[in-house]
């Protein structure tokens, strides 16, 4: 496994030799199953559970993990935790209701105010790096991210949506499946995105009643006929459109948050007949809740809780879900779910604690997306910003707008199937990395490395502080293997680890002396040592196996 990945980084580098094996996207063999994993537990699978679960682990959180155990790290992950504070202005004085510094959620969007909207926007930017930030150990804002990728909406209009918006998939991140896809079914921001503002009994609009079904709850299938995709038919998009009218204006009262709003007058009454792929059901008029009692029946089909595994699973573990891991993981994950009614939290949890997430297959075999990859950096580094709220704003804002080019945006994901890493075969992941993106990776980590002035405070890695938090430093040897288990999926072998040491001046017993005469106090070494020890996470960082998880 350690060399088909190497050599699919080298594939995406244009670096292929004649001797590296072709790429191929069966990575996964299962020979393993979804009953608890029983194996040894150490610090390379607790880094390997954090590495996926969270956004950029310490070095000391990986120790803690390792000596919780399994179990406990599990629970841990899945505590509870408090909504974050509401995000703030932190470059805007000219709303007359709400000063810098204070947030703006529940106030007025006044769109003759210039550039009140875009502050609101920009703050909500640097608000949402600011939340993975402060992530810490726990899923959640994982799983935020999964289902702003799963029900996608983009080109809100108002800030105050897409903050409703966001604010949803974070209270429901872990909760029960049904009852958000009923929330998002209403919630303004989609409303606006996928046309519910324009369904009506008059003009039926079928675009959100299509993507309930192909993208949200139950998948084409494979296609049976004409019109016939398997689980549902076309027929059935037409009919659901119609249960869904009336939701088609929002109730925007400038005093509050924004709400969706039902009109009963834009309402089809009349009667709607499923098709055989929902046993001929007949829906009556329920008015305002007849949209929950469409997603009620496509809820009763055994097929919505395998949809939903497999987006976990491609989200958490790899891209390939071929027969085996169908059989063996996939379908006792979806009879977890529906035993549980759709919670999602029981069935992520034994994914994430199973035999088969901690096979040697599954370790690297993902390639970080651009937020993951980032936040790699900033977490496991504990790089510093401005102790200033304002300006620690500013600087995860600019942090967002750098990151753009990578192609993955927060509230602005590219189609309505979310980022294509997801879902276009065959290259999945691997499109995160292309001619463009990796020369951009690279800069992005030695920028970090080197620093630069934001407000006059330096936005840089503390390498020395980094380092003085590993348990042996002042050992070649033992400082690069335990940088690389925070860093790489996988242990480097004894050459790779020979070659940083030479390349960098890193070596026996020079090293040693001066790192020990520094550490006790010969403060005239620290350029030297921080020079060297800045060059060789560098070299690190753009080592194939750190864009790998």
């Amino acid at each position: 496994m350690h060399m088909n990945r190497r050599a699919s980084l080298a594939l995406l580098m244009g670096k292929q030799k004649k001797s590296v094996p072709k790429l191929t996207t069966a990575a996964v063999t299962v020979t393993n199953t979804f009953a608890p994993y029983t194996g040894t537990w150490g610090f390379e699978q607790a880094a390997h559970l954090l590495r996926r679960t969270t956004f950029g682990s310490t070095y000391t959180q990986i120790k803690q993990a390792t000596s919780d155990g399994l179990n406990a790290t599990v629970d841990l992950l899945f505590e509870s935790q408090p909504l974050p504070n509401d995000p703030i202005y932190y470059d805007f004085e000219n709303d007359p209701n709400v000063g810098n510094g204070e947030a703006w959620v529940n106030e007025p969007t006044d769109f003759t105010i210039l550039d009140l909207n875009i502050a609101r926007k920009k703050s909500l930017q640097g608000w949402s790096y600011k939340i993975i930030r402060e992530s810490g150990m726990n899923i959640r804002e994982k799983m935020v991210l999964f289902w702003h990728n799963h029900f996608v909406v983009a080109n809100t209009n108002d800030a105050r949506l897409q903050h409703r918006y966001m604010t949803l998939l974070r209270e429901n991140a872990l909760g029960d499946f049904k009852e958000l896809v009923k929330l998002i079914t209403i919630d303004p921001s989609m409303l606006q995105y996928l046309n519910g503002t324009q369904n009506s009994k008059n003009a039926p609009n079928e675009n959100y009643a299509r993507e309930l079904l192909e993208l949200f709850t139950i998948g084409k299938g494979v296609a049976a006929g004409p019109g016939d995709y398997t689980n549902y038919t076309e027929d059935d998009v037409v009919q659901i459109a119609r249960s869904l009218t009336g939701w088609n204006h929002l109730d925007i009262d400038n005093l509050t948050q924004v709400q969706a709003g039902y009109n009963p007058n834009l309402h089809d009454t009349g009667d709607k007949q499923l098709s055989h792929r929902f046993n001929d059901i007949i829906i009556t008029n329920e008015a305002e809740n007849e949209y929950r009692v469409v997603i009620d029946i496509i809820f009763q089909k055994v097929e919505v809780a395998r949809f939903i595994a497999r987006k976990l699973y491609s989200w958490f573990v790899h891209f390939d879900i071929n027969s085996e891991v169908e059989a063996n993981i996939i379908e006792p994950m979806a009879q977890m779910l529906i035993g549980d009614n759709y919670e999602v939290k029981e069935a992520l949890m034994a994914l994430l604690s199973s035999e088969h997430f901690y096979d040697m297959s599954i370790r690297g075999c993902m390639i970080t997306h651009p937020i993951d990859y980032l936040f790699k950096m900033i977490n496991a580094f504990e790089l510093e910003l401005n102790p200033d709220i304002l300006e620690e704003y500013n600087i995860l804002k600019r942090l967002y707008t750098a990151m753009i080019p990578l192609e993955m945006i927060i509230y602005a994901p590219p189609t309505v199937a979310g980022w294509k890493a997801y879902y276009q075969a065959p290259q999945f992941y691997r499109i995160w990395i292309n001619a463009v993106t990796l020369p951009l990776r690279m800069n992005y980590s030695d920028t970090l490395m080197e620093g630069y002035d934001v407000s006059g405070f330096q936005v840089k890695i503390n390498v020395l502080d980094f380092v003085a938090s590993l348990d042996n430093p002042a050992d070649p040897d033992d400082l690069i293997t335990e940088i690389a288990s925070i860093l790489f999926a996988q242990p480097l072998v004894q050459e790779q680890v020979d070659s940083l040491k030479d390349s960098h001046g890193i070596t026996n017993p020079e090293w040693q002396d001066e790192y020990l005469d520094y550490s006790t106090g010969n403060v005239s070494l620290e350029p030297a040592i921080d020079n060297k020890l800045k060059d060789l996470v560098k070299t690190m960082l753009k080592m194939p196996e750190v864009y790998l998880m």
